[in-house]
Formats: C-alpha cells, sequence, structure tokens
C-alpha cells in the first residue's frame, strides 16, 4: 500500500472483518473466486513470491500450497497480524512496507502479487507503481493481479467525487458504523489494457461477473 493516511485507516480499521467479503452468499461470486484459486497455485508452482498489499493473508495462504517460499508485505500492521494467524505450506515471512520503498534487491522473486490494490492507486501515480513492482522481479518473473469489476460494486458504492485527476472517490461503512471516502477507480477490459499495456504484456486477461484478474510479464526489449 501507499502512504495515503486515509486508505491506511480505513484497511486498518477494515482488517478484522475485511474478508467477510469473501464469503457474501453469491454462488457465482464464490465460484470466480475459486476458480481465480486454482490458476493462482498453478502460476506460481515452485516459485519464489513477492505478495505485495497482503492484508490478511486470504491470496497468502492458497498461493502457499504450491509455492516454494513467500515474502508477504503490507503497511497495515492490523492486516499483518490477521494474516500471521494463518497456517501455511511453505515459509512465508511478512514485513511491512509501501509499495514504493520495498526492502528487497533487484530481480529476487519469481513472481509479484497485487490483490485489489490498482482500484485504489492514484491514476496519475500507475508509472511509478509498476516501475516499483518490477524492480524485485527476476527475468522471465510474471506479476498477478486481481480486482473487483465495476458492474457489481459501483450501484452499492457511487461515486460521491472526483479529484483533479480524474480519481474516483467512493464511502465506504464499516460494520461499526464508521464511514470513510476512500479512492476506488474501476476498470472496463479495454481501460485494464490502456493502464497495462504501455508497461507490461499481458499473458492472461480474466473479466467475469465479480472480479478481474491478470497475468502480466516483463516486455521485450529491443
Amino acid at each position: 500500500m501507499t502512504k495515503d493516511p486515509g486508505l491506511i485507516e480505513y484497511y486498518r480499521a477494515r482488517a478484522e472483518e475485511y474478508e467477510h467479503i469473501y464469503f457474501r452468499h453469491k454462488p457465482g461470486r464464490r465460484a470466480e473466486i475459486a476458480a481465480e484459486v486454482d490458476r493462482l497455485q498453478e502460476l506460481v508452482a515452485g516459485g519464489d513470491v513477492l505478495d505485495l498489499a497482503c492484508g490478511t493473508g486470504y491470496w497468502t495462504e492458497p498461493m502457499s500450497a504450491s509455492a516454494a517460499s513467500i515474502v508477504a508485505a503490507d503497511i497495515a500492521p492490523e492486516m499483518i497480524t490477521q494474516a500471521r494467524a494463518k497456517r501455511y505450506t511453505c515459509p512465508v515471512g511478512f514485513v511491512r512496507a509501501d509499495l514504493f520503498h520495498l526492502p528487497h534487491r533487484e530481480a529476487v522473486f519469481d513472481f509479484i502479487t497485487l490483490g485489489f490494490w490498482l482500484s485504489h492507486h492514484p491514476r496519475q501515480e500507475y508509472g511509478r507503481l509498476f516501475e516499483s513492482i518490477l524492480r524485485p522481479l527476476r527475468p522471465g518473473g510474471r506479476i498477478w493481479m486481481i480486482d473487483n469489476n465495476p458492474s457489481t460494486e459501483s450501484a452499492k458504492n457511487p461515486v460521491v467525487d472526483t479529484d483533479d485527476h480524474g480519481n474516483s472517490l467512493i464511502r465506504r461503512r464499516l460494520e461499526n458504523g464508521s464511514e470513510f471516502t476512500i479512492l476506488k477507480n474501476y476498470f472496463t477490459t479495454e481501460r485494464l489494457r490502456e493502464v497495462l499495456e504501455p508497461y507490461f504484456v499481458i499473458d492472461r486477461l480474466v473479466y467475469g461477473r465479480y472480479y478481474w484478474s491478470v497475468v502480466l510479464s516483463r516486455p521485450s526489449r529491443g
């Protein structure tokens, strides 16, 4: 995560209830998540993974069934506490860090994963984000991202404002009644390609009703 005080405060407050989103009583939603877990486990099999914005470790846990090792990073200590409580199959280390100050050398991971973050990232800083997450990726390595798609989420959380850069701001309410206004941009398939293709090769793009996911690789130069 980046050092956006409002967004960090929101996720720190939400840590204990965060995983409730994965267990809403909608079979289609659960089916999409289950299918993505299978694809992700196959993708990271045998590799060293850097799981960025790891949150509660929801995706870290199934990855550990096939990965060789995982470093899970998040800026919110409450999220890391939740993640540490899970059981993992491979060695998993945890580090508190933001996306622009990663405590890792260049080219040390086979896979970088970034779940449910791109929608929160300011559009004017996409280039900086992508350069940062490419740095620890080994040659031939790949990046996986997943996020909400707009058709099911935007109706429940309508845009309340737009900033000077065109980022959408929505209001979210936690189970205790507290409210937060946070940055949340949604993507069509066309917008995803527009944002990602200047920096990556899109190896796979899955756009479901509830979620989209991508697998990216570094473009060849010259």
